[in-house]
């Protein structure tokens, strides 16, 4: 593995002609070095024109730095009832961690069919939810690998309470270790399951997180299609969040990587 480029000066400037290479193959650069010097003035001067200076190839990386936040430090989240269009800045951060998810919910003649907790969607996220009155936890990372804590073989809830758990144990530490889940009903363990890496940086900022519902992409199309609202009644929802398990250095990493995710 190459070493890191943190310096927008280090990359190597590259020539194509695309008129006869379309898919820039044959880089022209130390065959033609007046021309490159030639391109790299014009470039210059258009970026100066037109405000692009100061370079920078940072941006991913100040995206995922910590910001001040109303829920730092924060290890215990409870909610009730429907609550969407939380930003993912203010959303427990399950990432890098172990996590407990409790869901206290009361369920209504004729099963249970909707979200309960979900961050995230097509991308990248997660989903506590009932279909057709089972419960369902899925976790998708960055559609690499979509996990599923389900038994589709159980008979349907019958209507009135339940605790519905989601246990999560992270292998840290690290960025982006495994970890194992279990789906846990009224005290019943309904799945287990390990997955052998976790999203290592971020949850798409272009999401939200919502409870009592699904209010942006889904993070199963193959379960359900969006919106999905939970039919029942959400008493209450709880977050208990592990520490960190990031190792000493390992924020350093995870900045270098994001600067450098096009290498």
């Amino acid at each position: 593995m190459k070493p890191p480029t943190i310096r927008i000066t280090d990359y190597k400037w590259e020539l194509y002609n695309l008129k006869e290479d379309y898919s820039q193959f044959n880089d022209l650069s130390a065959a033609m070095p007046d021309k490159l010097k030639e391109m790299q003035a014009l470039f210059a001067q258009e970026a100066a024109k037109y405000g692009v200076f100061p370079l920078d190839n940072q941006a991913f990386a100040r995206a995922i730095a910590p910001r001040p936040s109303t829920v730092a430090g924060k290890t215990v989240f409870t909610y009730t009832g429907v609550n969407v269009g939380i930003p993912t800045d203010n959303a427990p951060n399950i990432l890098n961690r172990s996590f407990t998810i409790t869901a206290e919910v009361n369920v209504p003649q004729g099963g249970g069919d909707g979200m309960i907790a979900t961050e995230g969607g097509r991308w990248a996220g997660y989903g506590l939810y009932m279909l057709k009155g089972r419960p369902v936890f899925t976790y998708n990372l960055l559609e690499l690998l979509v996990a599923r804590w389900a038994n589709d073989g159980d008979p349907p809830l019958p209507a009135g309470k339940h605790k519905i758990v989601f246990d999560f144990k992270y292998d840290g530490p690290g960025i982006a270790k495994s970890g194992t889940g279990v789906l846990k009903v009224d005290g019943r363990e309904i799945r287990t399951l390990q997955i052998p890496k976790t999203i290592p940086f971020m949850i798409p900022p272009d999401e939200t997180f919502d409870i009592g519902d699904d209010t942006r992409t889904g993070v199963n199309d193959l379960d359900y299609q969006v919106p999905f609202p939970f039919n029942g009644t959400i008493e209450k929802l709880t977050f208990n969040l592990g520490p960190t398990q990031l190792a000493v250095g390992d924020q350093k990493k995870v900045q270098e990587r994001a600067a450098n995710a096009r290498d």
